[in-house]
C-alpha cells in the first residue's frame, strides 16, 4: 500500500505543479497585460500545449513578457510562506512547487535565451540584453533546488521506505483531476 500511495502523491503531484506554473506564470502576463491598458485575447493553459497568453493592444510588452517570470516565481514563493505562516499541514507541498516554479521559469528563461524562444525571445526583442535572462536562470534555478533539498522523505523516497501521507497523495490527486477538468473545458489548444 505505501508504494501504491508513493506513486500516486508522485504521479499526480508533478503534472500539477507543471499546470499550476504554466497558471501562475500566464497570470502574470495576465495581470501585466490588464494593468498596462492591454485587453487579453486568449490565454493557453491546455495541458498539451504550451501555456501563452495573447494581449492586445500591448502598449508595455517589456513590462507584460517580465511580469510572467515574475509573478511565476514569486507567487509561488508567497504561497509557500502563508501555508507555512499558517502551519498548515502537507507545507513542503507549497515547498516543492516554489522550487518547481523557480526551476521551470529560471531555466525558461536563461536556457531560452540561447534559442530566443518563447519569453525570452520577446525580452531579447525588447532590447533585454542577454545577461540580464541569464541572471534571472542563474539566481532562480539554485534557490529552486535548494526549496527541495530534505523533501524526499515526504515523497516516499530514502529512508521512508515508500512511506507518505495519504491525505497529501488523494488531495494531489483530487487537485490534478480538478485541473485537468478546468484546462480541457475552458482552455483552446493553440
Amino acid at each position: 500500500m505505501n508504494r501504491l500511495q508513493q506513486c500516486v502523491l508522485i504521479g499526480s503531484f508533478l503534472p500539477l505543479c507543471w499546470l499550476g506554473m504554466m497558471g501562475v506564470h500566464e497570470s502574470g502576463h495576465v495581470i501585466a497585460g490588464w494593468l498596462t491598458g492591454g485587453t487579453v485575447t486568449k490565454v493557453v493553459l491546455h495541458p498539451f500545449a504550451i501555456s501563452r497568453t495573447d494581449v492586445v493592444p500591448n502598449s508595455m510588452p517589456l513590462v507584460v513578457v517580465w511580469a510572467g517570470p515574475v509573478v511565476g516565481v514569486a507567487l509561488p514563493l508567497l504561497i509557500w510562506g502563508a501555508i507555512l505562516g499558517l502551519r498548515f499541514p502537507g507545507t513542503y507541498l507549497a515547498r516543492f512547487f516554489a522550487g518547481f516554479c523557480l526551476i521551470a521559469n529560471g531555466a525558461y528563461i536563461g536556457v531560452g535565451s540561447f534559442d530566443g524562444v518563447g519569453d525570452a525571445g520577446e525580452m531579447l526583442r525588447c532590447r533585454t540584453p542577454i545577461w540580464l535572462l541569464w541572471l534571472f536562470g542563474i539566481l532562480t534555478i539554485p534557490f529552486g533546488f535548494v526549496c527541495w533539498h530534505r523533501l524526499g522523505t515526504h515523497f516516499g523516497l530514502g529512508q521512508s521506505h515508500g512511506r507518505v501521507d495519504a491525505r497529501d497523495a488523494y488531495l494531489s490527486l483530487t487537485l490534478l483531476l480538478i485541473a485537468l477538468t478546468i484546462a480541457f473545458t475552458l482552455s483552446p489548444r493553440s
